[in-house]
């Protein structure tokens, strides 16, 4: 089976833009961990990264999206990066299982201002479901 990106859906709320998404992949929730919680993996789909301190409270830079620190870390289901240099917001990754070699990841990316759009996040999770 192949994974799927179910439609995004974005909210404005004044200034502050919200974009949810929900991605199924034909891999365990360990597998896709690594790709949304290490710099390896997060390089391999979606951007460099500089720094990632796998703990909360960590330091973390995402190339084109900004720095911050890690605002949750739930590990093998929360990351949350809030990355308040450079203005990207905050990235907050929820993995679920979906049956013993599945997940689904529900994705977050909260901004102000001008961001990626959805059509920018629809791309970056093809490429992560490509990757898996």
């Amino acid at each position: 089976m192949s994974g799927s990106i179910a439609q995004g859906t974005s909210q404005t709320h004044g200034n502050t833009h919200i974009l949810h998404f929900l991605v199924r992949l034909p891999r365990p929730m360990e597998d896709v961990w690594t790709a949304v919680a290490t710099p390896e993996g997060i390089g391999a789909w979606c951007t460099a990264v500089g720094v990632l301190e796998p703990r909360l409270d960590g330091a973390v830079s995402l190339r084109g999206l900004g720095s911050g620190r890690v605002t949750a870390w739930d590990v093998d289901r929360v990351a949350e990066y809030t990355l308040d240099e450079g203005g990207g917001g905050r990235l907050r990754f929820h993995l679920e299982r979906d049956g013993t070699a599945e997940c689904v990841l529900r994705f977050t990316h909260e901004f102000q201002g001008e961001g990626p759009s959805d059509t920018d996040w629809r791309r970056r999770f093809e490429q992560l479901i490509t990757a898996m």
